[in-house]
């Protein structure tokens, strides 16, 4: 299995090394913009952003598992500062076989207490630690592993970071922040609580009729040339973080596949001021390969990919093998040639990892994120952000980082620009880029990895 994705990883890193992005070349696709669907948008403490599964690099005996809730989180937006949802089921899923259901699932319940009701404010006065009196807003969780059938908490009552204040409410945030890191029985870490988003994209110019404002000029609507700009820069998330040992994951086949889920309870009562939940829970949001549902799935099933499981993704495969981007890059872009459907490569990069690198040994189709946990992993300080484009089989799509630019690798697969359809591995389909290569801030070099969430005092939103 390695030397064949050594040899992937060498090809990839020759044919992009040895092409320039050209300014009448082609930029269009789409990005992560945290609003897949209709009735998910409306639902922001359900609506889950992104979901990232990686070798853990300063710990490669394990896999960290990330899952980001909450898009657009203003870092001021006080005084009822974000939070997860009490009446939210928060889940992380694994398929360790390829038949596209999950083996073991893990469940974030969230509860929150509020110390003094009869103040507006979430602090009191500074807070130094997570159990300050002057904290007054807090929210607890539990985090139980469901695997065959059988749950087992692994965490109890376990402390969720607070909102980033400032440097009146919270002067050492780190150290806020740092404990609220949680040791798991039998090894691993678990945290949850707000960080800096780590997606990077520039959504201004990709929802503008799919343009990149480095190549502006070549789109049908022209305009000048001008760098990519990170809009979700100085934005914050809601993370729930796991590391885990690798060997509670993997059942013989090292590939396991990766996809988060929210739950909500079918029913909502308002009344005297309080919000009663009942009835079984129903899944609302469901997000694993960044931009299927995004870019692949056509309006009128957004919301039933959202509602829908793993197993049952053959009625989207239509839209997988013949993408939409794919017949507008002719038509923003004249001249531009891209694959003709069906799109044997999407397949293959989206549903059912690439073989010899991330693909189960019994692969059912699926949208998941598809980790090979045997191949090491690169140090952080080595990483680069095109991962398997770049040589680095460790990466986004065998995975996903967070420096993984998965906009830009999915962009120049969606126009050909990879080894599965030469005749369109060239300049420009396999350069695409928005301009945008990294974070506004640098990830931290161990767990829980993502940044420290931006502070209100000091929004620059």
């Amino acid at each position: 299995m390695r030397s064949r994705s050594r040899f992937l990883g060498v090809a990839l890193v020759a044919i992009v090394a040895g092409t320039a992005i050209a300014t009448s070349g082609l930029a269009t696709g789409e990005a992560s913009s945290h609003r897949e669907a209709p009735l998910i948008s409306e639902d922001p403490v359900a609506d889950n952003t992104d979901t990232y599964a990686f070798v853990s690099p300063d710990n490669p005996e394990t896999v960290t598992l990330v899952a980001n809730w909450i898009p657009f989180e203003l870092p001021p937006g006080g005084p009822n500062f974000n939070k997860f949802g009490d009446d939210v089921l928060y889940k992380i899923n694994v398929d360790n076989d390829g038949d596209a259901t999950a083996d073991v699932v893990y469940q974030w319940r969230f509860k929150t207490t509020v110390e003094n009701p009869d103040t507006f404010l979430y602090n009191t006065g500074p807070v130094e630690s997570l159990d300050d009196e002057n904290l007054n807003v807090r929210q607890t969780y539990t985090l139980t592993e469901v695997r065959d059938g059988q749950r087992t908490d692994l965490v109890t009552n376990a402390p969720v970071a607070p909102a980033n204040i400032g440097p009146r409410s919270t002067p050492n945030y780190d150290q806020l922040a740092n404990a609220a890191v949680v040791q798991l029985e039998g090894g691993g870490q678990s945290f949850a609580g707000p960080r800096d988003d780590p997606f990077f994209v520039d959504l201004g110019s990709v929802f503008d009729l799919l343009g990149n404002r480095p190549l502006n000029e070549a789109h049908v609507a022209p305009l000048p040339n001008a760098p990519g700009q990170d809009d979700l820069a100085g934005f914050n998330v809601h993370s729930v973080v796991l590391q885990v040992p690798t060997d509670s994951l993997i059942d013989g086949d090292p590939v396991i596949g990766v996809w988060s889920t929210t739950d909500r309870r079918t029913d909502r009562v308002f009344g005297s001021g309080k919000v009663k939940n009942s009835g079984s829970f129903t899944q609302v949001s469901r997000l694993g390969m960044p931009l299927v549902n995004e870019v692949v799935a056509p309006l009128g099933a957004k919301d039933a990919f959202n509602a829908s499981k793993p197993s049952g993704d053959k009625q989207f495969l239509p839209a997988v093998e013949n993408p939409e981007v794919a017949t507008l890059i002719p038509q923003l872009y004249p001249g531009v040639n891209v694959p003709e459907g069906p799109r044997e490569d999407i397949v293959t990069i989206f549903l059912t990892g690439v073989p010899d690198v991330n693909q189960p040994e019994n692969v059912k189709p699926a949208e998941m994120i598809r980790l090979n946990t045997s191949i090491s992993p690169t140090p952080s300080g080595q990483q680069d952000r095109l991962g398997l484009l770049a040589g680095q089989n460790d990466a986004f799509p065998n995975g996903r980082r967070l420096v993984d630019d998965v906009y830009d690798i999915e962009l120049r697969a969606l126009a050909g620009g990879t080894p599965f359809t030469p005749e369109f591995n060239i300049s420009p389909n396999n350069a695409l880029t928005d301009g945008v290569d990294a974070n506004d801030v640098p990830f931290l070099a161990s767990f829980p990895y993502l940044a420290l969430p931006h502070q209100g005092y000091e929004s620059d939103l």
